[in-house]
């Protein structure tokens, strides 16, 4: 990715879990034509650099979560981090590559 591709990042990205290999995970932005699904989850990074992160839910509504997110563009890192006490510890990940139309992810970022 290119220095200044974190820009790519800031949208909603939603898991298009169809594409996934077995080391990666590719996401859409929210706008695609995804087929249909019981579900999916994703992501809003806003340019605030606050985040929205998106579960199936109930009766097929999203459960969301709110908080902050990090670029490090020397190690291609997205770091989450939950604004809510009870909500998943803060965890990144592994940027593969990041276009405007999709998003390519390391399954396991370690």
């Amino acid at each position: 990715m290119a220095d200044d591709s974190a820009k790519n990042l800031t949208q909603r990205w939603i898991h298009s879990h169809e594409e996934d290999t077995a080391d990666e995970m590719v996401f859409r932005p929210a706008s695609f034509a995804f087929p249909r699904s019981r579900g999916r989850s994703g992501f809003e990074l806003r340019p605030d650099k606050s985040m929205v992160e998106i579960q199936p839910g109930a009766a097929d509504q999203g459960a969301e979560a709110h908080g902050t997110w990090e670029y490090h563009g020397d190690k291609k890192v997205v770091m989450f981090k939950p604004a809510t006490r009870g909500a998943a510890s803060t965890r990144s990940l592994k940027i593969i590559s990041a276009d405007a139309d999709r998003l390519v992810v390391a399954k396991n970022p370690g």
